[in-house]
């Protein structure tokens, strides 16, 4: 017991000073990853940020999740140093640690994208209600916000505020884009930013053939992810179950000995490549395509 008390005073100590510098990684206004002078395109703060908006986690920047995720892995590596005393199942841990968070975004992203494959036919059906009823295009968009699906509202409320104030459609389509960060919104986006640049009277029309063909991509989608989710939860199973075994032998003191060697530590390492590997071909196999977003 003596010998966890200095690792809690670290781990305390750590949150002290993560909490201390919070203020220079979460500013109190909401940043566009757009307009960062350092996210460069293509680059990989770029890309995170990108996951960062698709996950709806717009206050926390690139730099300040990457301390989050630093700090994790520091203190998930000590706790088991600490506690097991295996240097490499330390490092593994710590590994774990520093891509958790990552992935707990990725995972957020894809099911916030999931879940508004449900929404988006509905969107497009208030549009079409709107534009029909005589509503102007950024009046039709700004309507979503307070009529629209719940989980879609907010996104549209900060259109409609930046409309107010910028009066420039197509910049304020261009950030909605951005903050939705999907391809459906994207398509839908796009067709009313050409519709309100060269006109037309085939809008409704258009609008009422892609909320038809979104409905049954939806429904089509959601019987394979059914039938293909067992891929997917025997991937994690089969790679959760050997750690979880691991960590109940290395919890006796011959077999930490054991492993605390440098074969053990071969034996640990090359199991941690083995497992990353399975899971992404796993993953592969019940992955789903996903459709790419050609208007950014």
């Amino acid at each position: 017991m003596s010998a966890l008390v200095p690792v809690l005073l670290g781990a305390l100590l750590g949150a002290g000073l993560l909490l201390a510098l919070s203020p220079l990684f979460w500013p109190a206004g909401r940043e566009r990853v757009a307009s960062a002078p350092d996210a460069r395109p293509g680059g990989i703060r770029h890309a995170l940020g990108r996951t960062l908006a698709r996950a709806g986690i717009r206050r926390v920047t690139p730099l300040g999740f990457t301390v989050i995720s630093v700090t994790l892995a520091l203190i998930a590596a000590g706790l088991a140093q600490a506690l097991l005393g295996i240097t490499a199942l330390a490092v593994v841990v710590g590994l774990a640690g520093l891509a958790a968070p990552f992935l707990v975004v990725r995972w957020r992203a894809a099911a916030r994208r999931t879940a508004n494959r449900e929404v988006w036919p509905d969107v497009v059906d208030h549009l079409i209600s709107a534009v029909r009823s005589g509503l102007a295009l950024p009046d039709a968009v700004s309507s979503i916000a307070s009529a629209g699906p719940a989980s879609a509202r907010a996104p549209f409320a900060e259109f409609e505020r930046d409309y107010r104030a910028t009066a420039n459609f197509g910049a304020c389509i261009g950030r909605l884009k951005d903050a939705l960060g999907d391809p459906v919104a994207d398509r839908i986006l796009e067709t009313l930013r050409m519709a309100r640049e060269v006109g037309g009277t085939e809008l409704t029309t258009v609008l009422r053939s892609l909320a038809s063909y979104l409905r049954e991509d939806a429904a089509v989608r959601a019987e394979l992810r059914a039938r293909q989710g067992w891929v997917v939860n025997a991937a994690r199973l089969g790679v959760a179950a050997p750690w979880l075994v691991l960590l109940l032998l290395a919890s006796r003191p011959e077999a930490a000995a054991a492993y605390d060697t440098p074969a053990g530590s071969v034996v640990i390492l090359g199991g941690l490549l083995v497992s990353i590997l399975a899971y992404r071909i796993m993953l592969r196999v019940g992955r789903l395509p996903e459709e790419p977003r050609w208007f950014r």
